[in-house]
């Protein structure tokens, strides 16, 4: 019996990780104005950022179709797949999900396809998955890397700072007045992803605070945090944040690009640090 593990182009995985696990991603795809591209297909992340700073409207991004995860299961079943696991972008941020399930039930008569909510994004949807796909080569069932995924969702922690606000900006959700005065005052909005959603967790008025409270919020875990990854969109002081991190875990930290997906939400500059904490 092989399970084999799926997921979105959310997740922000490293490429030579999920090659390594044999995990497939299903790209959703990037706009510029009339000009579409399909991430990691069509686009490379750095592309995607020189197109962001050269562009004065933010990218819109869309969920794959029905069809673009059928014929990822179809691939997987000529492969040898004998049921297969996906892990999603959270239901609540994008309908990759749906698009996922209704693909499921479409194949239901040829291969059993399970889709599980990841209620996370970027590399906290991408642990998980790691997990599962650890648990499909090491000979798990589908039934408990189904049962293993769901568990983890309320132990996963995503918390990011974001360096701008010029994304929220064009795309209307702030005022150019009030942009202008946050970055005059160089505050940083700093967001986590609580049950699916993506919700403020604060602001500080300087980069080096704002990375200082995602250094707190891994201290205040300290002992309890089994698995840790870090994601940052084209940041230069991410060697001196990894550092930082490493004087207070000991542990293996991942440390993965912000891809097209998330980057058009999320900025340039955006650094962040994803956790999962022991049960």
């Amino acid at each position: 019996m092989t399970v084999r593990i799926v997921t979105d182009s959310a997740c922000d995985l490293p490429q030579d990780m999920a090659d390594a696990l044999g995990i497939r991603i299903v790209p959703l795809s990037v706009r510029f104005g009339d000009t579409e591209y399909i991430d990691r297909e069509t686009i490379t992340t750095s592309e995607f950022w020189k197109l962001c700073s050269a562009s004065p409207q933010l990218p819109e991004t869309a969920a794959p179709s029905q069809g673009k995860f059928e014929e990822c299961y179809r691939s997987l079943k000529a492969e040898g797949a004998s049921s297969i696991v996906v892990v999603s972008l959270s239901s609540d941020l994008s309908a990759t999900m749906q698009s996922a399930v209704l693909a499921a039930r479409a194949l239901e008569p040829e291969i059993s396809v399970v889709v599980v909510d990841s209620r996370s994004a970027s590399m906290g949807q991408g642990l998980t998955v790691l997990e599962c796909a650890e648990m499909a080569r090491a000979g798990a069932t589908q039934q408990e890397i189904v049962a293993r995924a769901e568990q983890l969702a309320p132990r996963t922690h995503v918390v990011a700072a974001l360096d701008t606000l010029d994304n929220l900006k064009k795309g209307g959700r702030i005022g150019g007045a009030k942009a202008m005065m946050a970055s005059a005052l160089s505050i940083k909005p700093l967001i986590e992803i609580r049950d699916g959603k993506v919700e403020e967790a604060g602001r500080q008025r300087t980069r080096s605070k704002a990375l200082a409270f995602l250094i707190e919020s891994l201290r205040s875990h300290e002992g309890k945090i089994e698995r840790l990854a870090l994601l940052h969109a084209q940041c230069a002081d991410i060697d001196a944040f990894i550092a930082m991190v490493k004087a207070v875990y000991s542990g293996e930290v991942i440390v993965s690009d912000i891809g097209a997906v998330i980057g058009a939400h999320a900025g340039q500059g955006t650094i962040g640090i994803v956790f999962r904490l022991a049960e």
